[in-house]
């Protein structure tokens, strides 16, 4: 017999998100924390807590073993802020120098393997058809053609000179 968390759908579970829940599973066990995601597959709930300093804890439920999902709280402004940053890559900031530094070398590099580049501001065109966005790594690749795409974030990783992901102290 299925659990009534498993009947509903995508469109029930989204009003739980960001929600502190109680999730009761099988065997009279009970699992609390910030609901972050439901996996639309699986019907498997993310749970979620913070340290008192920092720090998360993730828990996953299975779905199957959901039994009953009862909101405990709604979420503040700011643990609605953590939830949402929790996962998400630290963001670094580049001083405008370095950041012309590493355009430079994604350019010189490009160019030295034959790759047409043109200077479009703060993003490089690259053969028409990729742009290279600051911080010129070679995730910041944008394109529809993936083969492109792999190419040249293949080519930018062979660079000598490789771009590091952290400011430069100079």
């Amino acid at each position: 017999m299925q659990s009534g968390w498993l009947l509903l759908g995508p469109l029930d579970w989204i009003c739980y998100l960001n929600k502190q829940v109680k999730v009761k599973t099988g065997n009279d066990e009970e699992h609390r924390g910030w609901l972050l995601t439901v996996d639309p597959v699986s019907a498997s709930v993310v749970l979620v807590n913070f340290g008192e300093v920092g720090g998360a804890s993730v828990q996953v439920v299975m779905g199957h073993a959901v039994e009953e999902v009862e909101v405990l709280q709604e979420a503040d402004e700011e643990t609605a802020e953590r939830l949402s940053a929790a996962f998400l890559p630290q963001q670094i900031s580049f001083s405008p120098n370095e950041l012309r530094r590493r355009k430079e070398m994604a350019r010189r590099w490009l160019q030295k393997n034959h790759v047409p580049v043109d200077d479009n501001g703060e993003e490089l065109k690259v053969a028409g058809v990729l742009t290279l966005m600051p911080p010129y790594m070679p995730e910041d690749c944008r394109s529809s053609n993936e083969i492109i795409l792999d190419r040249i974030q293949k080519l930018l990783e062979t660079n000598p000179e490789k771009l590091e992901d952290r400011p430069r102290h100079t």
